[in-house]
């Protein structure tokens, strides 16, 4: 087995108050396979600046000089994250969508792995439903 120490303990990442981590099932189930860089960057930037709700406002030319794209490379990016069913789009307004596990995908497991945040209400509803699993 792998002896894992963080290289900088003094910088160890921590969950934000109010907001999560990227979700990992990106990965997992393959959301951004065969998108290019740029739709990558847009989402993740999305995802940095969006509220607690994945809700955000930022004009086309904003995004443009964040992301150093200009107007058909965002527009292309925009297309292919709603198409993968990431995010929705009602100009000026971003939304971040909950990820869905695809059709025949392994549940998400119910409790989080060794390392993973739960939510404080995550924990009070498995206690009270007869202690955790």
């Amino acid at each position: 087995m792998i002896d894992k120490r963080p290289i900088r303990p003094d910088r160890l990442r921590q969950v934000p108050s109010g907001f999560s981590w990227v979700d990992h099932r990106l990965i997992r189930h393959r959301r951004l396979e065969g998108c290019p860089h740029s739709a990558w960057a847009l989402y993740l930037f999305l995802v940095t600046v969006g509220d607690a709700q994945g809700l955000s406002y930022y004009s086309d030319a904003s995004l443009g000089r964040h992301l150093q794209m200009d107007p058909v490379q965002l527009a292309a990016a925009r297309r292919q994250l709603q198409a993968a069913d990431l995010i929705a789009y009602a100009k000026p307004l971003y939304q971040v969508l909950a990820l869905l596990d695809p059709p025949g995908a392994p549940a998400s497991p119910e409790a989080p792995r060794l390392g993973q945040a739960v939510a404080v209400g995550d924990i009070l509803r498995r206690v009270l439903a007869g202690g955790c699993r």
